[in-house]
């Protein structure tokens, strides 16, 4: 065998075996379905291990194998296959990574389900997608697999249907996502137009954008249309409310799209299509301000949530913000993969934490727990990790890559998104302290606390594994190593400025956790100040800057009038026309079989009147004309 790369297509065909099995079995297996899910996953991971091994070494060629032809119209083919590089093999580790250490805590978190076969089948689906998405080799190959990512995460999120919450919060992400996922069929179309023998396969993309074949404009456009796509399933702003409503299906569903896999198949794709962008200064600006603008936005609201779930959902909206501004300022893709890197295991760690939580204490709300500390040590310790990685405290994975996102912002020259990168750090640090105190400090605020106990070893050894992940993957790319941007690239990196960067990611980190410290702990200052204060601004925050109510004034219940006319209209003018044309077919034939019933001397009556009647016609036409 010459490469590892030439047997990844078994990377996503386990998870499709454990799919179909499951599904084949139906219910029946019930919690032996978890073992299918489990050991499929485990091969999954251990072949992509050896894939991305095997590119860490010196000379690592990309591997392309697209030999399946799939359509074929007149002299022009299309081929499905999968391609190995740096980018996507980082992917397929993360991806099979997260999915195996989710897959393992589910069958703790999801023991006693009845449908516990049920949801290891559509884990297993979705899992098969998103390996999809990352190894697919030409744009509608990903498109493919992209809308099954969507159909996985509908299935998933709206998994306890019996619930209206989970069944609407499921309805809101395939409808929000497939907005977004509009745009990218366009720029499909239109890159088949104008691309050179209408090719769609990312080497000859690159190709094509790096000569300057597809530029101005046009380039733009299809860009904009992609960044779109990217906007749906990553959760920016506008098309972010899906993400937090998602929480109402089962928290390790919660870890595995809020981590490494779904909201991070926009900050691939436009990863992915790079070359286009960097074709359009002006997409390159548009990612830039929106990821920013999204970074701000969702971390001010993350303060004013109670629901631990929320709290970390809209943590996922402001990072996912921070990779794009990252991918919109820089000149490579390095700082805003590499938070995407980071990110995937501390925010599976806290996912995974915050169900260990409402695993051991039966509820979701922060204001009604506290003093857990003391009886769930492993969850403690491992939380507290994810946390620091979150706020951006040295040496935690996450400051490293958000000092990479920064250092880029601030060397660019773009110092309005270098203040905005900051200030969202201080409101990240702020709330992240704000859950960690009020959930495991303190005395317990609630009576859900008398049996609560540590979860199990299958539940907790991911968060361990997943606690070293978020101290040591920070040191792949330092100011001192930038081993992980050359590597992904080719290019090495040069750092600006990064000693003042440091030091002020530093300070506004620790000045979040130490005002969340004085408020919440030492009671320094009284957590009703804004509330009694200003009310008005806390009860913006809290509902979210009423985007959600918005929607539903100028979309929602305009589009519903709108169905409502047309379904009267449909009633009343469209059925109503079809039964007129029936009654009154019905009609001629009930008068019919009035006149048809079987009398003689009915029949006798009628003959003689149709003669009189003749009669009278004939005798009355010869009278009149003579007259």
């Amino acid at each position: 065998m010459e490469s590892f790369a030439q047997i990844a297509w078994l990377v996503p065909l386990f998870p499709l075996l454990a799919f179909l099995v499951l599904l084949a079995a139906g219910r029946q297996w019930k919690e032996g379905g978890a073992y299918v899910g489990i050991i499929a996953t485990l091969a999954s991971f251990v072949v992509s291990a050896l894939v991305f091994a095997e590119r860490l070494g010196e000379g690592a060629e990309d591997y392309t194998w697209n030999s399946l032809e799939w359509l074929k119209l007149g002299d022009y083919s299309l081929s499905m296959g999968y391609e190995i590089n740096n980018l996507n093999a980082l992917m397929l580790l993360v991806v099979s990574l997260v999915s195996l250490l989710v897959n393992v805590y589910s069958k703790g978190y999801m023991h006693g389900d009845e449908r516990i076969s049920v949801f290891y089948s559509y884990v297993a689906l979705f899992t098969f997608a998103m390996l999809g998405v990352v190894m697919s080799e030409n744009l509608l190959e990903l498109y493919i697999f992209w809308e099954l990512v969507g159909l996985g995460s509908f299935l998933l999120i709206g998994f306890w249907y019996f619930k209206p919450e989970a069944k609407a919060a499921a309805k809101k992400a395939f409808i929000m996502t497939r907005i977004g996922d509009v745009g990218l069929f366009l720029a499909i179309l239109l890159l088949f137009w104008h691309m050179p023998g209408h090719a769609l396969d990312f080497s000859s993309i690159h190709n094509a954008f790096a000569e300057g074949k597809i530029s101005g404009g046009t380039a733009t456009l299809i860009a904009l249309l992609i960044f779109v796509g990217a906007v749906g399933k990553s959760g920016q702003f506008p098309l972010h409310t899906w993400l937090p409503d998602a929480m109402e299906g089962p928290t390790p569903i919660s870890a595995l799209i809020h981590a490494a896999t779904m909201v991070a198949a926009g900050v691939y794709l436009v990863a992915r299509t790079f070359d286009i962008f960097q074709a359009s200064p002006a997409a390159l600006d548009t990612v830039a301000y929106v990821g920013g603008f999204t970074a701000i936005f969702a971390a001010t609201i993350g303060v004013a949530q109670n629901d631990i779930k929320r709290v970390l959902a809209y943590s996922t909206v402001s990072q996912l913000g921070y990779m794009m501004m990252a991918l919109g300022v820089s000149a490579t893709v390095s700082a805003g993969m590499f938070h995407l890197f980071t990110h995937a295991f501390f925010k599976a760690l806290l996912f995974l934490g915050a169900g260990s939580v409402i695993h051991a204490v039966h509820t979701q709300n922060i204001q009604e727990m506290g003093g857990l500390s003391s009886k769930m040590k492993v969850t403690t310790w491992t939380f507290a990790i994810g946390t620091l990685a979150l706020s951006g405290i040295p040496p935690f994975s996450g400051f490293w890559s958000k000092d990479a996102i920064l250092s880029e912002a601030y060397h660019g020259g773009r110092y309005g998104l270098f203040a905005v990168g900051l200030i969202a750090a201080f409101f990240t640090a702020f709330y992240m302290s704000r859950l960690f105190f009020l959930v495991f400090t303190g005395k317990p605020r609630g009576e859900h606390h008398a049996h609560a106990h540590e979860s199990p070893a299958v539940m907790t050894v991911p968060l361990v594994v997943l606690a070293v992940l978020a101290v040591i993957t920070g040191f792949l790319m330092t100011p001192f190593n930038g081993w992980f941007g050359e590597w992904l690239t080719g290019h090495a990196g040069e750092e600006h400025g990064a000693a003042l960067v440091m030091l002020l990611s530093t300070v506004v980190g620790l000045l979040g956790i130490g005002l969340g410290y004085l408020m919440y702990v030492k009671r320094s200052f009284s957590p009703d100040a804004i509330p009694n204060g200003a009310p008005w601004l806390h009860r913006l925050v809290e509902r979210k800057y009423y985007i959600d109510e918005l929607y539903g004034a100028v979309i929602v219940k305009p589009l519903k009038g709108i169905g409502f006319v047309l379904t009267l209209f449909d009633r009343y003018v469209v059925d109503g026309v079809v039964r007129l044309c029936a009654s009154v077919v019905t009609g001629l034939g009930k008068a019919g079989s009035r006149v048809q019933d079987g009398q003689v001397q009915t029949y006798g009556l009628v003959t003689l009147l149709g003669l009189v009647v003749l009669t009278l016609v004939f005798v009355g036409r010869r009278f009149w004309n003579v007259w």
